[in-house]
């Protein structure tokens, strides 16, 4: 069914093949966005940033902390949530995500930012988020609209790279952008549909998953967020349930889930997100659980990433996690790109 490109054209009714595909432009043309909004901001006595935002819009926050890592000069935190943590005052800088622009939960925290004389940058297509901005005379990075918020990663992520190290919190990281891109271009045409499964990582993972329930796990600061990320699109695109956890949490939790019912524990698939960044300790932990835990589910595949960058490394997992959420989805004979219980959900909040 893999190899089927007319089965995939028929199912992938909105695109989202070509969306993957194009990730790498869209990435690059991010970048040029918001250079072009951010020149020449500044923000002064700022001593903690919150990225406030949902689904496709957070993940952006989510690598943003990762990649910084320690080494960005304050504090990030990301926010999924109505309201803001206390500690939000005017020193405070927030950068309210809302792709869509009319996400209730962002909008309600960029209402509670305002009040509290937060420091603000909005990140949108428009919608009431942005029209709130302009009148609040409020920096927008205002990006391209007409994609699932999902798929717009690449303007959800890069700009704030590009916001953060203009207003010196974070540093050397647009500096990977364009090795990141290339390495995007790379992976897109390993792992396309008209690379037939034998040759296709992607596909071969996406056949291991199906049937069973897969449990995503990643590194602490290394490969958290993209942990986040594949579970999420496993889960919009693949129409299949995911969890995901990371070490070495788990090791103080969850590993004792693996000598509960041996039925049940054989139809879990687990998908360990690699970098050569991971703490020594880390590497230990991670052998130690395989070989204990191997045995009792249904396999155990390790993703490892190319790139030489830790940016490049992260977009490397990114582009090959939607791919197989993608190929999820066709073995499901679902549509990728239609998310029609969270419409139905959004329906009903209205009344």
């Amino acid at each position: 069914m893999l190899d089927k490109l007319e089965n995939i054209r028929q199912l992938d009714k909105s695109g989202m093949f070509d969306l993957i595909y194009g990730l790498a432009d869209q990435c690059e043309e991010a970048v040029k966005i918001a250079r072009e909004s951010v020149k020449g901001l500044r923000f002064y006595n700022i001593v903690n940033v919150v990225i406030t935002g949902l689904g496709g819009s957070a993940i952006g926050g989510d690598l943003v902390r990762m990649l910084a890592g320690d080494t960005a000069a304050l504090p990030i935190m990301v926010n999924r949530d109505y309201s803001l943590p206390s500690f939000v005052d005017e020193k405070t800088l927030v950068i309210a995500s809302s792709y869509s622009g009319n996400t209730e939960e962002t909008l309600a925290a960029y209402d509670e930012a305002v009040k509290k004389k937060a420091r603000i940058v909005a990140i949108t297509t428009g919608g009431e988020l942005k029209k709130k901005a302009m009148a609040d005379e409020i920096p927008v990075i205002t990006i391209p609209p007409g994609l699932p918020p999902r798929a717009a990663i690449g303007y959800s992520f890069f700009p704030l790279l590009v916001l953060l190290e203009e207003l010196g919190i974070i540093h050397n990281c647009t500096v990977q952008i364009p090795g990141a891109i290339e390495l995007m271009r790379e992976v897109r045409d390993e792992l396309a549909p008209e690379v037939p499964e034998e040759k296709n990582p992607a596909k071969a993972l996406a056949r291991k998953i199906h049937g069973k329930l897969p449990v995503i796990y990643g590194s602490q600061g290394v490969t958290d967020a993209l942990a986040v990320r594949w579970k999420g699109q496993i889960n919009e695109n693949g129409k299949h349930p995911a969890f995901f956890n990371v070490f070495p949490e788990l090791n103080h939790n969850e590993i004792m889930g693996f000598e509960g019912d041996p039925g049940l524990l054989k139809e879990v698939e687990i998908v360990i997100l690699r970098s050569p960044e991971e703490n020594d300790r880390v590497k230990k932990r991670i052998e130690i659980t395989s070989a204990l835990i191997r045995d009792k589910v249904s396999g155990i595949s390790e993703v490892w990433p190319a790139g030489d960058s830790r940016l490049e490394r992260i977009m490397y997992h990114v582009i090959y996690g939607d791919y197989v959420s993608a190929y999820l989805a066709v073995l499901n004979e679902k549509d990728p790109t239609e998310i029609d219980f969270i419409n139905i959900l959004k329906e009903r909040m209205k009344g």
